[in-house]
C-alpha cells in the first residue's frame, strides 16, 4: 500500500468569464507537498471578452478590476511553473482541466484526482457534494474569513486542498485511484 502522500500535488481553480467555452478571469494553485496545505498561488487575467452579468454574479469580478490585468499569456510560464506537480486536484475537476488545456498549448494534464468523485465514493448518501456544503459541513474554511471568498479561485483552491487531505486521511493511494465502472467523467455541476 503507497502513502497518499509520497506524491506531490497542486490543487486548482479557476473562474471564467462566463462565455461558452469558459475564458479564464482568475486562477488558483495550492500545492499540497508531503500531505501538507502550502501556500496559494493566483493570478487575475484579462479576458478575451468582458465578463458576463452572470458571471460577475457568482464571483463578484468585475471588468472593472481585471481592466489592467495581464493577459494569461503573459502569467503563463509562472503557470506551467505552479502545475508541475505529480498529481493535479479539483473540485468537478474537467471543468478546470478543460480551460487550463485551452488556454496552455501543449500543457501535459498529471493524473487528476476529482474532490467531487472522490466525496461522492468515499462519503455516500450525503445530500449534497456541492463544494460549499462540504466546506460547510466540515469546517474547512475556518481563517479564511476576510478577503477570501466562496467562488474566488484562492477560497475555493484552499478549501478543495483541505477537503483532499480530509478525504485523504488514512487511505492509500490505490484507493483514492480506485475508479468503479461506471464512474462518470463529467458530473454535473452540483
Amino acid at each position: 500500500m503507497t502513502e497518499w502522500t509520497t506524491l506531490n500535488y497542486v490543487v486548482v481553480d479557476v473562474e471564467g468569464d462566463g462565455h461558452q467555452p469558459p475564458d479564464l478571469v482568475e486562477l488558483a494553485a495550492v500545492p499540497i507537498v508531503g500531505g501538507i496545505v502550502q501556500e496559494p498561488m493566483s493570478w487575475l487575467v484579462k479576458p478575451d471578452q468582458p465578463i458576463t452579468h452572470f458571471a460577475r454574479k457568482v464571483h463578484g469580478i468585475t471588468n472593472d478590476q481585471v481592466a489592467d490585468a495581464p493577459a494569461f499569456a503573459d502569467v503563463a510560464a509562472d503557470v506551467l511553473k505552479a502545475l508541475d506537480a505529480s498529481a493535479l486536484i479539483a473540485h468537478n475537476a474537467h471543468v478546470d482541466v478543460n480551460v487550463l488545456r485551452r488556454k496552455l498549448d501543449g500543457w501535459e494534464c498529471p493524473e487528476v484526482f476529482d474532490t467531487l468523485k472522490l466525496a461522492r465514493r468515499l462519503w455516500p448518501g450525503r445530500k449534497s457534494y456541492r463544494l460549499g456544503a462540504l466546506v460547510d459541513e466540515f469546517e474547512l474554511a475556518s481563517g479564511l474569513e476576510g478577503e477570501d471568498q466562496p467562488h474566488r479561485a484562492t477560497y475555493d483552491a484552499i478549501v478543495t486542498a483541505r477537503l483532499f487531505v480530509l478525504l485523504a486521511a488514512r487511505r492509500p493511494l490505490e484507493e483514492l485511484r480506485d475508479r468503479p465502472t461506471g464512474d462518470d467523467d463529467d458530473p454535473a455541476l452540483f
